[in-house]
C-alpha cells in the first residue's frame, strides 16, 4: 500500500483528483472551511437529514456536482482526537471497500492533524482491507485499493510524514501478528512459530535462536517443559535480538506467551468454544508482531523477544494435578490446575531474562478469563509494581490507540498461592485471578524491572467477527521507541 501525503489546502479539496474523497468531519462548521462545493453538499444533505452530525454517521455521493473526486463520503467524527478520527475514518472505509477505489484520499474538516491521526488513518485503511486468506480459498479477493493519500497543509507535513511512516511499521506488525493469530492450531504449531521468527530474522537482520526440548532440559526449564510433555508437537524456546543500539546498551526484552493450543490439559476445558483456544499465542505473535514493526522502523535501542511455545494436551505423559515441578529459578511449583499452564512456561522465560541484564522486561499473554471479567474487551490488563514503567506502558497505549489500565498488585494477594508441597502453587482462588496470575510471575521478575499485560480480552474477538485483533502490536511498539536513545 502506498501511503503518501498531498499539499492541499482545506478550501481547495473539491479539486483534489482520485477514485473517492473521504472527509472526516468534526466541530461546528464554521470551524470546517471545506470549499463552496463541499460546504453546499454536506449543508444540503444536513437539512435533509440524509446525515447527522453523530460520530459514526457517514454518507455517501456518487459523481457529486462541482467535485472532481468520483465517489464523496462525508463521515462523522466526535471530535478532533486521533482516537474519534480513526473511528470515524473505519466507519467511512467500509462504504468505500466494496468499490472499485484504487486512489483514495483523506481529508479533515474541523481538526487539526498531527502525527498521531496519520498514525491512525494508516492503521485504520490496514484494518479495513485485511481478510485472513491462508486456508480460506472463497474469501473475497483483496479490494483494488493501492495508493491512500493524505491531504494537508504544508506547515504539518513533517509531523504527518512521520506519522505516516509509524503508521505503516505498526500495520505490518499488526497484520503479522493477526495472521499468526487466524491460523488453525494444525498450521501455527510452535514450529511454525519458530520458523516465522527465522523468516523476520534474515528479513531484517535479526539474530535467531531457538532452543529445542534438550536445550531447555539443559537449562533447567521444568514449568516449561512439563506443559510441552503431554503433546505430539515439539516445543520451541524462540529468541529474537533487534541490536539498534550500542553494544553494551541494556535492551527491552518482550516475553510473548507461545501456547499454539490449549485443551486445558487433565483440567480440561469446555467443549464450548475452545476452537477458538487456537488464540493462545497472542503474547507470542504480538512479540513477533512488534519485532516486525522494528524492522521497519529501526529505532536506536536494543530488543530481545522471548517466546515458550507448546502445546496444552491430555495424554499418557501429561503433567497431572497435584504434580510438582522446578523451575528454572530453583522455585517448586504444585499444578494445582493444568489450566492455568501461561504462567509456567512464562515464569521460565522470565527466569532466561535474567541473562540479558535487561532495562526492563514486558510479559505479554492471553493468560486469565479473569481479566475479561474485570475489564471486558477494550482495555489490556497491566500489572506492575514500578509506577514509572506503569505511566510509560499506559502512555504507549494511549498514543497507539491501543489502552491498557493498571491493576493492582498489593502483597495480600501472594496469599492464595501458598502450598503444603511446593514453593507455591500454580493457582489461588476464583476472587482476583487476574492479579493473583500476575503475582505468580512476580515471584520470578525480582532482578529487574517488570510489567505484565493480560491481553485475554484484547488479542481476539469471538462471534461473527471471530479473529485476531493484533494487540497490543501498539503499545508494544510504542514502548520501544519510547526507550530509544
Amino acid at each position: 500500500m502506498d501511503f503518501r501525503l498531498l499539499n492541499t489546502p482545506i478550501d481547495g479539496l473539491s479539486k483534489t483528483a482520485c477514485d473517492a474523497l473521504l472527509i472526516v468531519v468534526s466541530g461546528e462548521p464554521a470551524e470546517q472551511r471545506l470549499d463552496a462545493p463541499l460546504a453546499a453538499l454536506l449543508a444540503d444533505a444536513l437539512a435533509c437529514d440524509d446525515i447527522v452530525a453523530k460520530a459514526g454517521r457517514t454518507l455517501y455521493l456518487h459523481r457529486p456536482a462541482g467535485v472532481k473526486a468520483a465517489r464523496l463520503v462525508f463521515t462523522m467524527a466526535a471530535d478532533g482526537s486521533a482516537k474519534a478520527f480513526k473511528a470515524a475514518a473505519m466507519a467511512g472505509l467500509a462504504q468505500i471497500k466494496p468499490l472499485g477505489v484504487k486512489h483514495l484520499a483523506v481529508a479533515a474538516a474541523g481538526a487539526e492533524l498531527d502525527a498521531t491521526h496519520a498514525e491512525a488513518l494508516v492503521c485504520a485503511v490496514s484494518d479495513a482491507i485485511y481478510a485472513y486468506r491462508h486456508t480460506k480459498p472463497s474469501a473475497p479477493a483483496a479490494p483494488p485499493l493501492a495508493k491512500v493519500s493524505l491531504l494537508c497543509e504544508k506547515a504539518s507535513a513533517k509531523a504527518l510524514q512521520t506519522g505516516l511512516a509509524r503508521g505503516q511499521g505498526i500495520a505490518a506488525g499488526v497484520t503479522l501478528a493477526r495472521e499468526c493469530g487466524n491460523r488453525p492450531a494444525n498450521h501455527c504449531t510452535p514450529t511454525f512459530l519458530a520458523a516465522e521468527a527465522k523468516r523476520l530474522g534474515k528479513a531484517h537482520g535479526f539474530k535467531i535462536e531457538v532452543l529445542d526440548r534438550k536445550d531447555c532440559e539443559k537449562l533447567g526449564m521444568g514449568a516449561f517443559l512439563c506443559v510441552a510433555q503431554g503433546s505430539y508437537e515439539p516445543p520451541k524456546f524462540i529468541v529474537l535480538r533487534y541490536d539498534g543500539a550500542a553494544k553494551g546498551e541494556a535492551p527491552v526484552v518482550l516475553v510473548g506467551k507461545g501456547i499454539t493450543f490449549d485443551t486445558g490439559g487433565i483440567s480440561i476445558k469446555p467443549s464450548g468454544e475452545m476452537d477458538e483456544m487456537k488464540f493462545d499465542m497472542g503474547g507470542a505473535a504480538s512479540v513477533l508482531g512488534a519485532f516486525r514493526a522494528l524492522g521497519e522502523l529501526k529505532p536506536k535501542v536494543n530488543v530481545v523477544g522471548l517466546i515458550p511455545s507448546c502445546d496444552n494436551m491430555p495424554s499418557g505423559r501429561a503433567v497431572k494435578p497435584g504434580d510438582v515441578v522446578t523451575s528454572m529459578s530453583g522455585q517448586t511449583i504444585e499444578v494445582l490446575n493444568t489450566d492455568a499452564e501461561g504462567r509456567l512456561i512464562l515464569c521460565d522465560a522470565l527466569t532466561y531474562a535474567e541473562r540479558f541484564k535487561p532495562r526492563a522486561v514486558v510479559d505479554i499473554a492471553t493468560l486469565t478469563g479473569a481479566c475479561v471479567i474485570a475489564l471486558g474487551h477494550h482495555r489490556t490488563g497491566l500489572f506492575t509494581a514500578d509506577d514509572a514503567l506503569a505511566e510509560t506502558l499506559l502512555a504507549a497505549g494511549s498514543a497507539g490507540l491501543d489502552p491498557a489500565w493498571r491493576m493492582p498488585l498489593d502483597d495480600e494477594y501472594e496469599e492464595a498461592l501458598k502450598s503444603n508441597f511446593a514453593d507455591m502453587g500454580n493457582v489461588g482462588g476464583r476472587p482476583g485471578g487476574s492479579i493473583t496470575a500476575a503475582m505468580f510471575l512476580k515471584k520470578f521478575t525480582g532482578k529487574y524491572r517488570w510489567a505484565h499485560l493480560d491481553i485475554a480480552g484484547t488479542a481476539w474477538k469471538s462471534g461473527a467477527a471471530k479473529g485476531s485483533t493484533g494487540r497490543p502490536v501498539a503499545l508494544l511498539t510504542h514502548f520501544v521507541l519510547s526507550q530509544a536513545s
